[in-house]
């Protein structure tokens, strides 16, 4: 007790001769001033001035040892990570923990061991939206429509999607049961699935109807997008086609070298994307050999502000090289590259290293006022149509997607 009253005499002597003793008028009247003062036990010396590595590791040690709450050594670098990372302004670097970084990898590469379902959160759960051809979920007799509320045993309503789909993910050859919900049926159904190696359908392709017209729907791009992409096409060329509609519309991207490889099928060896790093270093990507497919159609290629990276690459190309033309609104404007840093606990930094290029057009990369609102960037439309806000949105059915009717009109009238 006499060492805190000592501390404590100290430190109020102290703030005291910074004033000129205008704190002691307070002091004597029982009053520490209007505003509230930290209680300190004495002031620590500032250590020498180091570099800002051996700074941070210092404050990392300080914290550890004495913050008075017990503290997590992995949740505090975690937290030091996302901090840094943020810290750089930038809205494509970012740090994953693990198990965020492994389902980012599982996207990327376009396949993970699973049951093979496409689920979207819900009260109760994860809800069904569709099943895979094939998969676990469908041979097991899953349903869309279907809701899962118990992954095995474990009740799951209210958590985060993401952390319930990392559940129902796992080993192969491994078991999971699921308890869900379905409509029209009173009682919950339980079943017991063995997970397998599954590739989500990230294309899909279907004639549309009194049209003759093709449509090609690529949701991302994985590593496995272009083998799909070529199936789903050759499904429906069989030489009668009067065009096709290729739709890019909510496409975030992904990886570059699937795009480059899919955009063979229309440029032989030719520069698809510069890169340029900080360094003024250059990289240049070219087209495969020896795919371009003989096609005797008009093409047009649906973008929206939500169409980004690969997707603007490939809509980019095929505008520069006269091969389609765009319809739609002005895509986002997201011309840089990331690549992803593996860390040896299984955490990752995703960090912008370079920026693209487009053959002809450049970088159209998005700028926005000091509000975020967009203001200029990314790909302009050669057929620019808004989507009708009246209108009941139906993907793939051109009654109920007036973009995609203009795309139609366009291709087949030229």
């Amino acid at each position: 007790m006499k060492t805190l009253t000592r501390a404590l005499a100290l430190t109020l002597g102290l703030s005291a001769s910074f004033g000129s003793g205008f704190l002691w008028k307070d002091i004597r009247n029982g009053q520490l001033g209007s505003a509230p003062r930290d209680l300190l036990l004495g002031i620590k010396t500032p250590a020498k001035a180091a570099n800002p590595e051996t700074l941070f590791k210092q404050s990392f040690t300080r914290i550890l040892s004495s913050h008075k709450s017990d503290q997590d050594r992995k949740e505090l670098k975690y937290a030091a990570m996302e901090g840094l990372v943020a810290s750089l302004g930038d809205p494509h670097s970012n740090f994953f923990v693990p198990k965020i970084n492994t389902a980012f990898q599982d996207d990327t590469s376009g396949k993970f061991y699973g049951v093979g379902a496409r689920l979207f959160p819900d009260p109760l759960g994860v809800k069904v939206v569709s099943v895979f051809k094939d998969g676990p979920a469908m041979k097991g007799g899953i349903k869309g429509e279907d809701v899962i509320v118990e992954v095995d045993g474990k009740r799951i309503a209210g958590m985060n999607s993401d952390d319930i789909i990392l559940m129902i993910k796992g080993k192969e050859n491994t078991y999971v049961k699921l308890k869900i919900m379905r409509p029209g049926q009173p009682e919950p159904l339980v079943f017991n699935l063995r997970r397998e190696k599954v590739v989500p359908p990230l294309v899909e392709g279907k004639l549309l109807e009194d049209s003759q017209v093709g449509y090609l729907k690529i949701q991302s791009f994985s590593q496995e997008v272009p083998e799909q992409f070529t199936r789903e096409w050759d499904a429906l060329d069989k030489g009668n086609l009067k065009g096709l509609v290729i739709d890019l519309r909510d496409n975030p991207g992904g990886a570059l070298d699937a795009v480059v490889d899919m955009l063979g099928n229309f440029v032989d060896n030719r520069l698809a994307v510069t890169l340029k790093d900080k360094e003024a270093g250059e990289e240049k990507a070219n087209t495969p050999s020896g795919q371009v497919r003989q096609i005797g159609y008009n093409i047009a290629v649906l973008i929206n502000e939500d169409s980004a990276s690969a997707a603007e690459i490939m809509a980019g190309v095929l505008q520069d090289y006269k091969k389609a033309i765009l319809v739609g609104d002005s895509s986002y404007g997201k011309f840089s590259v990331q690549t992803v840093f593996q860390q040896s606990d299984g955490a990752g930094i995703k960090l912008t290293i370079a920026k693209y290029y487009l053959p002809k057009q450049g970088a159209l990369s998005r700028k926005v006022d000091d509000d975020g609102i967009y203001v200029s960037g990314g790909l302009k439309p050669d057929v620019a149509v808004a989507p009708d806000p009246d209108q009941e949105f139906e993907s793939g059915n051109p009654k109920k997607d007036n973009q995609l009717a203009k795309a139609i009109e366009a291709i087949t009238k030229r």
